[in-house]
């Protein structure tokens, strides 16, 4: 078996390759649909470490089985994206959810299966059908991750470089053509190529209560923003609604699937509080989050009963995590709490991946493709990037290779970011699962001195989605006003960029009551697209 090439700091590479950052699913998903053209995969950390990818237990959502079709799952990923999500894009990943679940299979990805052979499908909340694809039971992320691993390791035209994301490089012409990136020593380094994809994760790591990664602070999404880049929806953040509340950090998660197969929510007081709830324990992920933590916040304790026979073999990941925390979830129910999870916002994407600046494509969690909407549907992020991996690597295949022209960075780069356990509380506070008027502008006028002038990537995104709430004066989704508990009878996203963002920060700053009044609640589409009347 060949394995993948490790390139040298500051080795010369021909334009003619493709950059790809980042070694999760969708990273590795493009690397590989791109072959044979050349691809240097670019990772902060060793493939197989760091990406949330690994993290996911959940499973792909895919319309396949006897009593299911395409379109009933893109339906019921409209209506977990309460108004906001694409209906082209909907149906678009769900049309091709079996084939990149088949995809997966030739590469030796050893699904979950029934004893006759097909496929086992779960359910998940807000799913009407059975229709989740496991690997490992709860333990899909990581065991498609490795297999995309191996695929990658015997595929000649990816090489991987370990590096950290530092800038773009944009030629004469304004097309991004290359990066900039810091090497395992350091060393600042420099690498042309005739499209960039970046594929980076999302921002949960701004979040004190979070799932994901600690190094997910939208580093991608940073660079990009920077470079002026449009973005998308980015107050739309999920918290997922049954992290477990042991005291670890990130907090590890008690899967959907649980839930899925009966597990139910009570309060210290013994009361099924999701009962009188339309989907119950199964009701969209927002819901459930929100009556989580209002239990939480009249003072009572949450838990998870998922005591059923054959959790050990069925759910062995959550039992690994739940013991090595102190709980045995066959004996006693697992405390749970809302933590940040999934970032529904990103760069403005069109259907082949393609972001606001020339040259460059994104794919996974940091792309807003409309697919997610206000409230992603569970187990559609695994499935979005594998579909849109295909889409992007045949967009830059079938794409005239552009003329070359000397490429000088896009912007300067970025300095020392602030530390995070200042900034991670405050999201948690004041840009959590409720909002209200008065924390998020107590959020912005924290963030907008460090932010100002872009060149702090922690501060300027948690700036984004701090501005970008405090415009939305609505209810929608995964984002819930306090202050304006009622849905608007138009959805219509919301589209920005970072100078647009600090301009407003920096008014709203001098003078809140103006600065709000003149902004626009929501900032409507740029691509001529007409908002959506929700009924």
């Amino acid at each position: 078996m060949a394995r993948m090439d490790r390139a040298e700091p500051g080795s010369a590479r021909a334009p003619e390759h493709v950059i790809v950052v980042g070694g999760g699913i969708a990273g590795l998903a493009t690397a590989l649909r791109l072959a044979p053209m050349p691809v240097t995969l670019l990772c902060a950390s060793p493939l197989g470490t760091g990406a949330a990818t690994a993290w996911a237990q959940g499973g792909i959502a895919a319309a396949i089985g006897a009593d299911d079709h395409p379109d009933l799952h893109a339906v019921d990923t409209l209506k977990a994206g309460a108004g906001l999500c694409d209906p082209l894009v909907a149906r678009l990943v769900a049309t091709g959810a079996a084939a990149a679940v088949d995809w997966l299979a030739r590469l030796g990805t050893p699904f979950d299966r029934e004893a006759g052979g097909a496929l086992a499908l779960g359910l998940e909340a807000a799913h009407s059908r059975r229709r989740i694809v496991h690997a490992g039971g709860d333990s899909t992320g990581r065991v498609v991750l490795e297999s995309l691993i191996r695929a990658a390791a015997a595929c000649g035209s990816i090489t991987a470089q370990e590096g950290r994301l530092d800038g773009l490089l944009r030629d004469g012409a304004g097309r991004i053509a290359g990066i900039t990136f810091r090497d395992r020593s350091g060393a600042a380094q420099a690498l042309e190529a005739r499209a960039v994809v970046l594929a980076t994760g999302g921002i949960g790591g701004l979040y004190a209560s979070t799932t994901n990664p600690l190094t997910a602070v939208g580093s991608g999404l940073a660079v990009a923003a920077r470079a002026g880049a449009v973005l998308r929806d980015m107050e739309f953040v999920q918290f997922h609604p049954t992290a477990i509340a042991a005291g670890a950090d990130p907090m590890p998660l008690a899967t959907e699937a649980l839930r899925g197969e009966g597990a139910q929510l009570f309060n210290d007081r013994g009361e099924r509080f999701m009962r009188g709830v339309p989907g119950a324990e199964l009701a969209p992920r927002d819901v459930v989050a929100r009556a989580i933590f209002a239990e939480i916040a009249a003072g009572r304790r949450v838990v998870l009963d998922a005591r059923m026979a054959g959790i050990e073999t069925r759910f062995p990941g959550v039992v690994a995590l739940c013991r090595a925390n102190g709980i045995d979830p066959a004996q006693q129910p697992i405390p749970v709490r809302p933590a940040a999870h999934y970032h529904m916002g990103g760069l403005a994407v069109d259907t082949e991946g393609r972001t606001s600046l020339p040259g460059l494509w994104a794919c996974g969690e940091v792309a807003a493709t409309g697919l997610h909407g206000a409230n992603r549907l569970a187990s559609n992020s695994l499935l979005e990037a594998l579909v849109f991996a295909e889409r992007i690597a045949a967009d830059i295949l079938g794409e005239e290779a552009p003329a070359l022209a000397q490429p000088a960075p896009a912007f300067a780069p970025a300095r020392t970011a602030p530390e995070l356990a200042r900034l991670r509380p405050l999201m948690d506070r004041h840009v959590g699962v409720v909002r209200e008027a008065a924390g998020l502008a107590e959020a912005v006028r924290v963030l907008q001195p460090l932010a100002q002038g872009g060149a702090e990537p922690v501060a300027s995104l948690a700036l984004v989605i701090a501005v970008a709430a405090l415009r939305r004066e609505e209810s929608r989704g995964g984002h819930c006003r306090a202050d304006h508990p009622a849905t608007a009878p138009l959805a219509v996203s919301s589209r920005t960029d970072l100078a647009e963002t600090l301009a407003f920060a920096e008014a709203f700053v001098e003078a809140p009551v103006a600065a709000a009044a003149a902004a626009e609640t929501p900032a409507a589409e740029t691509d001529g697209a007409e908002p959506r009347r929700v009924a």
